[in-house]
């Protein structure tokens, strides 16, 4: 998982450029010029014909740009893919998602965004905004006039039309590296291919009647494994003909590609067309599995897809790509466009969005069951990866009225990516959605709604948002009961114990976290979200002093986790075990339970279960005698409050181990040493914190640089007090 960019600004030169996959053909003049814009103006954009080169030139731009001026992008060069977003909803969680940005809160993400950006000194290269034009010209305006650090680098087929913008309108490559490309790409495709003396005519005329588009040409080029330059030439003139009339004159650049695009898909045979149109359906990437279900049928046999994708990919038509979740295939904009106008003169588009629909919504279920297993850490980048089509998905369920039923089901089966991944502003978008939406429904869609309430109640508590999470868990407690839906009761009861032990109301948290865990058993529910309830209750039990009931309670959970191979919830099970044997003094027995406990955080982009880790994590270093260390990483968790939320939600019972630290730490090093070390803290990227963590407090010989200080309160032998004052938070309560 991609970690949240929480560094401060000037220390983490970084960002998510992808790397190569073929290599850059020609445009150096181009890229000196981009270069020299860059320079001179805070916005430039690239702009173009479909298949002119924009997208490879702006990341050609922004490598260099990376690796040249590092003093002016200290903060990075960061890539935003947005070909895939149609609704404009998105387009801020997607630029936050591009930035690594992680945020629990009810913040807009666009408020997000600009305090993210404000002090920063960054790069943001911007692909494919044409169909969100307007949207994300206000965007980009309102970022750069609050973000004095930051620069744009747009590609689209039209400028921004923003005050102080650069255009730099893109025009096709000239003859020698149009050749260049040409040969670059047909001997990639057959390494036999070379130009000749004898056919180096006909490549040129080639390349001349393709304008020199270098989507055209790499699809030409495709076709170079079997027919000769002549022969292709010969064929793409029949197609010119065919457009034109007959003349011969310069074509504008749109027909070229439009030329060089429709002659490719003449040529295929017509189950590689059938396919290149029914794969128009996905956004962005797509595996192999998703394209035989969405698109086989009758007239396109499911054992036949392998082949003709292998086909379109040795056309040019696909790309493929490696990810975290597997190889998946991804077409070009304007190949997928050309194949989506085809699918629609077909009358068959709805049909396939419909059968892509009910692909993600299986992929969306299997996902769920498989949290709980040993596959969790796939299944999270099975997610990640699938995310563009999983939102087009819900886009399908929300705009038929009597589906709504079907986007509250997706919207709410996804409780494990928004809660569990860092997600949820995006999901809070999708579930006020499916429930503000929905109309009336009969009695057989009612579960999906009372799973889509509970959800959205979680992720509101989540982000401290009480008054919102507690209205949709009455509604959706009250109309379970109404229903006679055992679950749907339990997991509302759960997570309505979950806010209280959030308000530090421990007797009402206890109350319903073990109502709702005698509910679940009834009914004979175990997954992550039952052990959650039980690490929860765990907890509630500790603040009112039943240590022995929370470590019984932990050690089952813990118990289950291994058997089970789930890691998400068991993270939570070690902090409780954590701070209980910090309690009886085994300080080292802590860090071992802590270390694996930051680990599973980090690997899952949990931000709140992370930076609660490492504020016990601090505590334990007090008791470990290294107070500097315990400073940096009480100041490592520091900016990690400002995505999460409000400090602990306000609760002094989570907040307790904070406060001792800070008190023993300040105590032990002075307050100046103290602040000192939090500095030096706030200003490690998450990364490093996490390797600092892991790694421990470097082993001291001899009388080093806290020689003479005395041992701190909290040793092997003696638990760390209570904050002073804070009779809540005593270790007669045993306080987290």
């Amino acid at each position: 998982m991609r970690r949240p960019d929480d560094s401060p600004p000037g220390t983490a030169p970084y960002g998510n450029l992808p790397s190569e996959l073929n290599g850059f053909v020609g445009r150096g003049p181009e890229l000196g010029e981009l270069a020299r814009l860059l320079g001179t103006a805070r916005l430039v954009t690239v702009t173009g014909v479909g298949g002119v080169g924009k997208s490879r030139l702006v990341l050609a731009a922004a490598r260099e740009a990376r690796a040249q001026a590092q003093e002016r992008y200290c903060d990075g060069v960061w890539l935003a893919e947005l070909s895939a977003v149609r609704d404009p909803a998105l387009l801020e969680l997607t630029l936050a998602e591009a930035l690594g940005l992680t945020d629990h809160t009810t913040r807009p993400p666009r408020t997000v965004l600009a305090e993210h950006l404000a002090p920063r000194r960054l790069l943001l290269v911007l692909d494919g905004f044409e169909q969100l034009v307007d949207e994300c010209a206000e965007l980009v305006h309102e970022l750069l006039r609050r973000s004095p650090g930051l620069c744009v680098l747009a590609a689209g087929r039209r400028p921004l039309a923003l005050a102080g913008e650069r255009s730099f309108p893109l025009a096709p490559l000239g003859t020698d590296d149009a050749v260049a490309l040409l040969a670059d790409r047909a001997t990639a495709a057959d390494p036999s291919f070379a130009v000749t003396a004898e056919n180096r005519a006909a490549v040129a005329e080639l390349c001349d009647r393709l304008d020199g588009i270098p989507l055209a040409l790499e699809l030409a080029a495709g076709r170079l494994r079997t027919l000769s330059p002549a022969q292709v030439l010969v064929r793409l003139e029949d197609r010119f003909a065919l457009l034109t009339g007959g003349g011969r004159g310069g074509l504008p650049r749109h027909r070229a590609l439009r030329t060089a695009i429709g002659w490719s898909h003449e040529l295929c045979t017509a189950a590689e067309r059938l396919l290149w149109a029914r794969l128009s359906v996905f956004a962005g990437r797509f595996d192999l599995e998703a394209a035989e279900y969405v698109c086989a049928g009758p007239d396109l046999p499911v054992e036949s897809v392998l082949d003709l994708v292998g086909e379109l990919l040795a056309q040019s038509l696909l790309v493929r790509e490696r990810t975290p979740a597997g190889t998946r295939y991804r077409m070009l904009e304007t190949v997928r466009m050309y194949g989506a106008c085809w699918l629609e003169s077909l009358g068959d588009a709805v049909r396939l969005r419909r059968r892509h629909r009910d692909w993600y919504m299986g992929l969306a279920t299997w996902c769920e069951l498989d949290w709980f297993s040993p596959r969790q850490h796939e299944v999270a980048a099975l997610v990640e990866a699938e995310l563009a089509n999983l939102r087009l998905a819900l886009e399908c369920c929300l705009e038929d009225p009597d589906e709504l039923h079907l986007g509250q089901y997706l919207a709410g089966t996804l409780w494990f990516y928004w809660a569990g991944c860092g997600r949820l502003a995006e999901g809070r978008l999708w579930l006020d959605r499916s429930l503000e939406q929905a109309g009336r429904q009969g009695a057989e869609h009612e579960p999906a709604r009372l799973k889509a309430l509970w959800v959205l109640g979680y992720v509101a508590a989540l982000q401290g948002d009480a008054v919102a999470s507690m209205s949709a868990l009455h509604e959706c407690r009250d109309a379970a009961l109404a229903a006679g839906n055992p679950v749907a009761t339990a997991y509302a009861v759960h997570r309505m114990g979950c806010l209280a032990l959030l308000r530090d109301d421990m007797v009402r948290a206890g109350e319903l976290l073990g109502a709702a865990l005698e509910r679940y058993r009834e009914a004979g529910e175990l997954n992550s979200n039952v052990l959650m309830c039980q690490v929860e209750l765990a907890m509630a039990l500790a603040f009112q002093g039943d240590l022995a009931g929370a470590l019984a309670l932990c050690e089952d959970a813990r118990e289950i986790c291994e058997d089970r191979g789930e890691r998400w919830a068991k993270a939570y099970a070690l902090y409780v075990l954590a701070y209980a044997a910090l309690d009886a003094g085994g300080a080292a027995e802590a860090r071992r339970l802590l270390a694996e406990c930051v680990t599973i955080n980090h690997a899952f982009h949990d931000l709140l279960g992370l930076v609660l880790a490492l504020e016990l994590l601090a505590l334990v270093t007090v008791a470990e005698g290294e107070p500097a260390e315990a400073a940096v990483l009480q100041g490592a968790a520091e900016p990690m409050w400002g995505a999460v939320g409000p400090r602990l939600f306000g609760s002094a019972y989570f907040n307790a181990p904070r406060v001792m630290c800070q008190e023993q730490a300040s105590e032990l090093l002075g307050a100046e040493r103290y602040a000192a070390g939090a500095r030096h803290g706030s200003g490690l990227e998450v990364d490093a914190v996490v390797e600092r963590a892991l790694r421990g407090p470097e082993p001291r010989t001899g009388r080093g640089a806290e020689a003479g200080v005395p041992r701190p309160r909290g040793t092997a032998e003696s638990p760390p007090p209570p904050p002073k004052g804070s009779g809540r938070a005593s270790v007669e309560t045993n306080s987290l």
